[in-house]
């Protein structure tokens, strides 16, 4: 026979004060209300104490203290920040010693180069790949290709090839570019390739021995400064696949031949949360110990706040 069921009484239901309850949101967390004039400090400080607000003020706190204590900052990105304009952004935090070393993808180095050669970049890429043309500019292949086979030769990695031959060349714009800038700065700026990706690798001058050997000693370059990471940052700026896996396989690299790293901040910047960004460098570097932030929106916007943040806190 099937239970008959009555709607239960609520007469002897049990409450409690709201006063003595812990609440997680109070009027001391709410935004303050912008007024015209306001300055970028009073910005920061009527954000919500809440959390991506919360989150972003911790990864500003973060790269300050590493900086504080001359711990490294490094910046992993793909092509994205160059081809939206953030390159003269990157480049005043590595002057300002914030940004302490930077990991890109092949891509970057082909935006950076037109950048500081002509002063313009990134193609319709529908619209020439109909004709063949996707890719073929003269002077990126053969300019591009000549620089990783002359540094390569020298036993340089491909980003100090790459800003070698900049620096040392007629660019008019090479104040723009990361690369040349990194090295009158001293900062190591790695380039990891994936044989194929680029269009580079279209043009004759291409040299798979030159790309894998260059790409293979940017590596090991990437792997000794990550084996001192322990107390810095690690930001992966827009990477969604390649410059997450290079830093899994860097980290475990240190850490198998000794090294110390596992206090460490991992920070995610993208306007979509993909996989591996979200286990290489948020959850597993940091199962140990660390701490490991998603900052979710558009490169053009996100970058320009973090880097005004840290600059006003330095101030």
């Amino acid at each position: 026979m099937k239970k008959r069921y009555r709607p239960v009484s609520l007469k002897s239901a049990k409450s409690y004060s709201l006063c003595a309850r812990a609440s997680k949101v109070s009027v001391a967390s709410f935004a303050g209300t912008p007024a015209r004039g306001d300055s970028f400090r009073d910005f920061l400080d009527k954000l919500p104490d809440a959390y991506a607000a919360r989150d972003f003020k911790a990864v500003v706190g973060a790269v300050l203290k590493a900086r504080e204590k001359g711990r490294p900052v490094i910046v992993g990105m793909g092509a994205h920040p160059i081809k939206l304009g953030l390159s003269p952004l990157i480049i005043e935090l590595m002057r300002r010693d914030v940004i302490t070393a930077v990991a890109t993808n092949g891509a970057s180095t082909v935006h950076d180069f037109e950048i500081a050669l002509v002063g313009h970049t990134s193609e319709d890429v529908a619209r020439e790949l109909c004709t063949g043309t996707f890719g073929m500019a003269r002077e990126t292949g053969r300019g591009l290709n000549l620089a990783i086979r002359n540094g390569v030769k020298k036993g340089h990695g491909i980003g100090k090839s790459v800003g070698e031959y900049i620096g040392k060349g007629r660019f008019p714009h090479k104040e723009k570019s990361i690369f040349s800038r990194a090295i009158g700065l001293g900062v190591p700026a790695t380039v990891h390739v994936a044989v194929g990706t680029d269009i580079i690798h279209m043009h004759p001058e291409a040299d798979g021995a030159a790309i894998g050997k260059g790409s293979m000693s940017d590596f090991r370059l990437l792997a000794a400064v990550v084996a001192d990471l322990e107390g810095g940052v690690y930001l992966n700026l827009g990477s969604a696949v390649v410059l997450p896996e290079v830093f899994l396989k860097a980290l475990n690299i240190a850490r198998n031949l000794g090294h110390k790293v596992e206090d460490f901040t991992t920070v995610n910047m993208d306007f979509i949360q993909h996989y591996r960004p979200r286990e290489n460098v948020l959850r597993r570097p940091t199962s140990m110990k660390g701490r490991s932030y998603a900052l979710t929106g558009h490169h053009e916007i996100m970058f320009p706040l973090l880097a005004a943040a840290i600059m006003e806190e330095m101030q």
